[in-house]
């Protein structure tokens, strides 16, 4: 049944990505829908560019890189069993480095990250892929999962970390 809900989400995720606009916002002529086509390609770009800068810096534990490409108001939304105490949403970049971090790395350890897609669309970029993670709390590792993670980005700043995961597998080893 989870991953019924988890194929729902992302089946809308691409849906909702791959939408056309509406009808009354279509250029109103070639020329334009070029230009428009060229600088939502640019952002598509420059938005996958920041997410993958992020990632990247988060794989080599570079905070300094990582603060850089946080929007003050930046959000980080992880959804699941509430019980698990790194889920959130957090608001602000000083609630996510101070309270958020510690207690996700006191908590848990990713053992297995392979984004298998990535998509990008305007100021959202979207990952699926693959995960295992191992509960700090008890020592359990968790089964392989699916993850989905949406970003969005705004001025070359992340403002949502979107985070989706299957957390009944994180909880499962969390409350061993």
């Amino acid at each position: 049944m989870k991953h019924i809900f988890l194929i729902i989400g992302l089946i809308s995720l691409a849906a909702f990505i791959g939408c056309e606009q509406p009808k009354s916002e279509a250029p109103s002529n070639s020329k334009n829908m070029n230009q428009n086509s060229d600088n939502l390609e640019e952002q598509s770009k420059a938005t996958m560019d920041v997410a993958m800068k992020f990632m990247d810096a988060m794989g080599k534990g570079d905070m300094d890189t990582m603060v850089s490409l946080m929007d003050e108001n930046m959000v980080w939304q992880n959804e699941g069993d509430k019980t698990l105490p790194w889920l959130g949403p957090w608001e602000g970049k000083k609630v996510i480095l101070d309270t958020f971090l510690p207690l996700f790395m006191e908590h848990f350890k990713t053992t297995k990250w392979v984004t298998e897609d990535a998509i990008s669309s305007g100021d959202v970029a979207a990952f699926f892929g693959q995960m295992k993670g191992i509960t700090l709390q008890s020592n359990a590792e968790t089964t392989e999962f699916t993850f989905a993670l949406r970003v969005k980005v705004k001025d070359g700043k992340i403002v949502l970390w979107n985070w989706l995961e299957d957390s009944y597998a994180v909880s499962e080893a969390f409350h061993k």
